[in-house]
């Protein structure tokens, strides 16, 4: 089968997973992510693809790729790990919350309540996977014309809600994180990131559905999770 129709297959395959997911009562369905690090080829397009889609920040990215140097000389290799919120089912950003801004949704999902964070940033130093940012209010307008830049003043739809970031209100002052595009999963769509992968690197689906791609992947092939011993079990699952 030629590449280009394979990959508009994946996709549709997705699609059609989180159309029968959404059928499903929300605490009978399990998000997740699975990562093949054999196509990442560690173009950023998710980094981009989030920023584009989330309107973040410069000190805000929800999607990173960490890229690291292995081998000996002249036999040396390079090697991408893309890192989301690893949506931990055992979360320790959860119980650190003192106001409980930070919760777990029924379908796995760790959230965030803008109007309920304080901004202390516990959470941040809970997480394992440095998956958590602050919003400190900058803007890549900072030194032109224009600060903000426009689109940072554009409403935003996290978690489904509209989210207009000004200077004096929420997300500024808040803890932000990647949250699988909720607002996108509710109406039918994939995250941002999974759609943009020009290697078709990522999958999602609902992990809870034996007949979904995700499930399907994690049963045919080797894979494992970031710092499993620390017992969070995360949603995102790489495939090598």
């Amino acid at each position: 089968m030629p590449v280009v129709m394979e990959m508009e297959n994946t996709i549709l395959r997705m699609g059609e997973d989180i159309q029968r997911a959404l059928r499903k009562a929300v605490d009978e369905r399990h998000w997740a992510m699975v990562i093949d690090l054999t196509k990442c080829v560690g173009c950023e397009s998710c980094t981009i693809a989030c920023k584009a889609e989330n309107k973040t920040p410069p000190s805000v990215s929800y999607n990173i790729v960490l890229k690291e140097e292995t081998g000996t000389y002249p036999n040396v290799r390079e090697v991408f790990v893309p890192r989301p919120c690893m949506q931990c089912q055992e979360p320790p950003c959860v119980p650190v919350c003192p106001v409980r801004a930070t919760f777990q949704r029924p379908d796995g999902i760790v959230a965030i309540d803008y109007d309920q964070c304080i901004g202390c940033r516990y959470c941040v130093t809970a997480c394992p996977y440095g998956a958590r940012s602050f919003d400190f209010g900058e803007s890549y307008g900072e030194g032109t014309p224009q600060t903000p830049a426009v689109y940072e003043t554009v409403a935003t739809y996290e978690y489904g809600k509209v989210q207009v970031r000004r200077q004096d209100a929420s997300p500024i002052g808040n803890v932000r994180k990647c949250h699988f595009c909720l607002h996108r999963l509710n109406e039918g769509l994939l995250p941002a990131c999974i759609s943009d992968c020009i290697g078709r690197s990522r999958y999602f689906g609902d992990l809870s559905d034996p007949d979904s791609l995700v499930s399907e992947l994690l049963a045919e092939r080797y894979s494992f999770r970031l710092r499993e011993e620390l017992g969070t079990k995360p949603s995102v699952f790489y495939l090598s």
